[in-house]
Parts: structure tokens; C-alpha cells; sequence
């Protein structure tokens, strides 16, 4: 699973106060959609840019954010913000079936700084997923079904953990934003599916009758 090069973002300190109070004023600010570069740049690493309460506020804004779009996870370059940000949570599926084959077992809020994930093993999972920077759409994409990731907490601890089955699809997604990476870049580019035509052939628990219908 090659990862295409991005540039690095490279602002001042300053610049991020400023880019970061342009946007905690607002209740709703909008995610940024893909064509803007700053979801194609290496997200710059946080060491201490932000100081702690408008690190706080920042956080509580992104998962704001989150919950209305509604997604799963959002990352700060998402709204406009080139730091290694993310925020992740997912409550579940109510379909046992959907909930088996995807191995989508609830996933608790938190943060994570400057993440990066690896492998745990060699197995890999396909499923659809989508992206709140590119609405309306939905593709098939092939991720390590298990992996180790280590990110920093916001109060400042460093944390490893590993995460199987649709949390380990999430981190990765997440964390691929602060690469500048869209899931589209990894995407089966014939399983490209419009949210309509998804929900009204694709929707399943697995991927084989899109996998068949599409010819992927």
C-alpha cells in the first residue's frame, strides 16, 4: 500500500493562531472539499504551535463538526487547519450482519496527535467507504485489517495501541488525511459508486454483488 508524496505544509506559528481562530468563532465552519490544497499537503507535526485551550477548543470544534456532517472521523486539514489533528468515533451499526462482516465494533471518542499507523499482520479487508471532503460518493478500498498506532494525546501522553476490523478502517483514513492522502488514492476506481446507486444496489454487509456488477 504505497502512499502517493505530498508537500509539507510549512506555516508559522503564528499563521496557525491565526487560521485557527478564523474558524472557532463559528458553529458549524464548512469541511473543506477535495481540489483545495491543503488536503494534499503533509499535515505539519504539533509541538506546542497552539497552547492549551485553543488546542481544547480546536478539538471540541472538530468533533462538533464530526457529529453533525455526520461522520465517523475528521481530521484538521479537513476544515482548513494543516496539523497533524484527528478526531475519530463511531457508535456502531445496529445490523449484527453489517456489524460481523465489517468488523464494526463501536469505537470511543478520542483525539489523536501527530498519529501514524502500521501492519499488524498481513490482512487486508475491502469495503466501501466514503469521505466528508468528498460528498456524495462511494468506492471500495483494500486496507490492512489490523494495525498499531501511536499518536500523542492532547494533554501530552504518548499512546500505542492496535485496532481490528472498522476502527482500524477509520484511523487509517483519518490519519492518511494528515498525509495528504484521499481515500479516492486508494481507491477501486471501478467500484466508484454515487451515494443513490450505493444504497440502491451496493449496501450490502460484503462487496461481492458490487464486485460482480462492476466488474472490479
Amino acid at each position: 500500500m504505497e502512499t502517493p508524496s505530498a508537500p509539507a505544509a510549512s506555516y508559522s506559528p503564528s499563521q496557525l493562531h491565526d487560521l485557527v481562530h478564523s474558524i472557532l468563532g463559528q458553529e458549524l465552519p464548512p469541511i473543506v472539499r477535495a481540489g483545495h490544497p491543503v488536503l494534499r499537503m503533509q499535515a505539519q507535526a504539533f509541538d506546542g504551535q497552539l497552547g492549551d485551550a485553543d488546542l481544547a477548543a480546536l478539538i471540541t470544534l472538530m468533533r462538533r463538526v464530526m457529529h453533525h456532517a455526520p461522520g465517523v472521523g475528521l481530521a484538521a486539514p479537513q476544515l482548513g487547519i494543516p496539523l497533524s489533528i484527528a478526531v475519530v468515533e463511531d457508535k456502531g451499526v445496529e445490523d449484527d450482519a453489517v456489524a460481523i462482516e465489517r468488523g464494526r465494533t463501536p469505537l470511543p471518542f478520542f483525539a489523536m496527535i501527530n498519529p501514524r499507523y502500521s501492519a499488524a499482520g498481513q490482512a487486508t479487508a475491502s469495503f466501501y467507504e466514503g469521505c466528508l471532503s468528498v460528498p456524495g460518493y462511494q468506492a471500495v478500498v483494500d486496507r490492512h485489517r489490523e494495525v498499531s498506532l501511536e499518536y500523542t494525546t492532547p494533554d501530552g501522553r504518548g499512546v500505542t495501541t492496535r485496532l481490528n476490523g472498522w476502527p482500524a478502517r477509520i484511523v487509517q483514513h483519518e490519519t492518511d488525511h494528515l498525509n495528504g492522502i484521499l481515500y479516492l488514492d486508494r481507491a477501486e476506481t471501478r467500484s466508484l459508486a454515487d451515494n443513490l446507486e450505493y444504497t440502491r444496489r451496493w449496501a450490502h454487509p460484503s462487496i461481492e454483488d458490487a464486485r460482480r456488477g462492476l466488474g472490479f
